[in-house]
């Protein structure tokens, strides 16, 4: 049975090349994203995770191949098309993406005002609900410079949620956290992809935060430019055929040997 075939897949990618120019990055990528899954895409540095996800996010042609959400294809479908599409994800960035000059309650406000008719004090309700959501409420006036990262990261979540997607992105959701902060991260996005149902794509070399949330992945190889492994990472880390593989998901045990 094809990928197609399976009703659960809301995200297919189909013989994906991604390439600049004549330098190709990854080739013949072929996987499936289920509807819940927590899914993970790994690989050493400078392997295209990140390039993979802006071609996910449509930000990036490519070279060939197609990619489907819940069956319909957005390489090819209309401008008018892939905005509808775009308007059911929520996306966070490395550093949050909250605008400086804006408020929590003005970023998070931002897609309710652009895409909803929701009367202001609808809008504020909602956004209200949603810091208390990623707990932080009543930060409503606070400004991105006047709290930690850790709460930047949270509130970058917050107006990702804001319209309740299908389907939240996440580039390096840990990335410049301590590992208490990391660690909570990784359960509130656990906690709202049940809560909201929605499915979540991240990029992360964060072992800890693979281990704890992830349901499944995809291993982007630097040598042979193409995917080399696909499936629970915890299945991987033991039973990977390939060593590079199990060598990528067994450095936190290394690191833990070397520790005692």
């Amino acid at each position: 049975m094809s990928a197609a075939a399976d009703t659960e897949a809301q995200i297919e990618v189909r013989e994906l090349t991604m390439a600049y120019g004549s330098l190709v990055i990854q080739r013949d990528l072929n996987f499936i994203v289920k509807r819940g899954d927590i899914f993970v895409i790994m690989g050493g540095s400078g392997c295209g995770k990140s390039t993979l996800l802006k071609h996910l996010l449509g930000l990036l042609a490519p070279a060939t191949g197609d990619i489907l959400y819940s069956g319909r294809s957005f390489v090819h479908a209309t401008a008018d098309q892939q905005q509808a599409m775009r308007q059911r994800w929520g996306i966070t960035y490395q550093s949050g993406g909250l605008f400086s000059a804006m408020t929590l309650a003005e970023n998070i406000s931002l897609p309710l005002q652009l895409y909803t008719r929701y009367r202001p004090a609808e809008i504020r309700d909602i956004v209200a609900y949603k810091l208390a959501l990623v707990g932080l409420a009543g930060y409503q006036s606070y400004y991105p410079a006047q709290i930690s990262g850790g709460m930047r990261k949270r509130a970058a979540l917050a107006r990702a949620i804001a319209l309740d997607p299908d389907i939240l992105f996440f580039d390096e959701p840990s990335a410049g956290l301590d590992p208490i902060s990391s660690s909570l991260l990784d359960e509130l996005i656990s906690q709202l992809q049940q809560s909201l149902g929605a499915t979540v794509v991240m990029v992360t070399h964060e072992l800890p935060s693979i281990f704890a949330i992830a349901t499944n992945s995809v291993y982007l190889d630097n040598s042979t430019r193409t995917m080399i492994d696909y499936g629970d990472p915890r299945h991987l880390r033991d039973h990977s055929k390939q060593p590079v593989v199990r060598q990528f998901l067994n450095r936190s045990a290394a690191a833990h040997e070397e520790q005692s």
